[in-house]
């Protein structure tokens, strides 16, 4: 009597294009779910984009107040010349948003980084020697996260530049004052993970080795307690970016002549909306719309996709395999065909 065993289908390895964070999660991504991560990306990279070409695309410079025909004039409506007008400063409104992305990136990127270097650093220190040091940094974090975002950038950026500086000068103070508000953050993820991951049994079978504890920390638990990193920094990205138009509206941020800035662009615009002159302030406003809801859509969606409970049924299925087809039931696998579901009944029936 011969037996026919079944031939076990080859699993097949995703590529490494796969394999990319966001390329991952957005083949997980189903439904509404995929359209919200679709448009973050695509609003996301428009921004950057926007930003990384910006001299390219800005008919004028930022501070820029006349050309080879003469001044621009003050509150123009829009026209071939100025396709969104002028502000009361005189400057072209487009030129203004173009460069003002170029500045809000700037700003994202340094004040994240600083963060994530900071916070991950005191956060993996903190988790893995414990004691008197870690109590310290706790109660220090805690009293900064207790305080209100802007109101302690607003006093870090007064500390750090007396509220305004020039085009570097006031990027750093800005990254640096919203640096400290996002220190806690990272600092308390990096630790909760660092407390958890250091009573694992690899590490502890690593300090069983004789391995010093320098080489614990950055090769076994950091590498495991980043992984919610990118998170993180798309939801603190879009954060960024209104507390930099926060302290510009308030009049802490850069000054016009040395770099384009929308918060600020926003302020000056206040008196135009009463008079009916809208161009100084709807374009403004759109741009910082558009680049905060691309960055919290991207970041939103990567968090939902990083609990397996929030994912569509067909992604799980799919990243986890059919479990009907490979469970041992009586009568056969749990699938909807002939044989399957409705063998089952008719077994039962008989």
């Amino acid at each position: 009597m011969t037996v026919n065993t079944p031939t076990p289908t080859p699993v097949r390895k995703q590529s490494v294009w796969r394999r990319l964070p966001v390329v991952h999660q957005l083949s997980q991504s189903v439904g509404i779910q995929r359209g919200m991560l679709v448009t973050g990306l695509v609003l996301t990279a428009l921004f950057v984009l926007t930003a990384l070409f910006a001299p390219l695309l800005a008919p004028y410079g930022y501070s820029q107040l006349r050309d080879e025909s003469g001044a621009f004039g003050a509150q123009r409506p829009p026209s071939a010349e100025h396709l969104f007008g002028t502000t009361v400063g005189g400057y072209d409104v487009l030129s203004r948003v173009i460069w003002g992305a170029q500045t809000a990136l700037s700003v994202v990127v340094v004040a994240v980084l600083l963060s994530i270097f900071a916070g991950v650093a005191l956060g993996l220190i903190s988790g893995y020697f414990g004691g008197w040091l870690d109590r310290i940094l706790v109660v220090i974090c805690d009293a900064i996260y207790a305080f209100p975002t802007l109101l302690l950038a607003i006093v870090m950026s007064i500390a750090i530049s007396g509220g305004q500086s020039s085009l570097w000068g006031g990027i750093l103070a800005a990254a640096i004052s919203i640096t400290v508000v996002f220190i806690p953050q990272y600092f308390r993820v990096i630790r909760a993970e660092t407390v958890r991951i250091k009573s694992e049994a690899y590490v502890e079978s690593a300090k069983v080795v004789g391995t010093g504890n320098i080489r614990i920390m950055f090769r076994h638990v950091l590498r495991n307690a980043t992984r919610t990193l990118p998170l993180i920094f798309t939801l603190n990205a879009s954060e960024a970016i209104l507390t930099l138009a926060g302290l510009g509206f308030l009049g802490f941020g850069i000054e016009p002549t040395s770099a384009s800035e929308w918060g600020f662009d926003l302020n000056k615009a206040l008196s135009d909306v009463s008079s009916g002159i809208w161009w100084t302030s709807i374009p403004v406003g759109v741009a910082l719309v558009l680049a905060v809801l691309g960055m919290t859509l991207v970041g939103e969606s990567l968090n939902d996709l990083a609990d397996p409970r929030l994912r569509g049924r067909r992604a799980v299925a799919a990243s986890s395999g059919t479990v009907a087809e490979t469970s041992v039931v009586p009568g056969g696998s749990l699938t909807a065909g002939p044989g399957g579901l409705a063998g089952l009944e008719n077994e039962g029936r008989s």
